[in-house]
């Protein structure tokens, strides 16, 4: 059975990926919008 840990491995480094692209696609969004609050700049 090990190709079932192989898949569970693949998908949740797929999973991770698509997560990690999100977040780093909001984050240059929220630094590109202009009425940015300050506190948020500040982290």
């Amino acid at each position: 059975m090990w190709y079932f840990t192989w898949i569970l491995g693949i998908g949740f480094a797929v999973f991770l990926a698509i997560l990690n692209a999100l977040w780093a696609e909001h984050e240059a969004s929220r630094q590109s919008t202009p009425g940015a609050r300050d506190a948020d700049k500040s982290l």
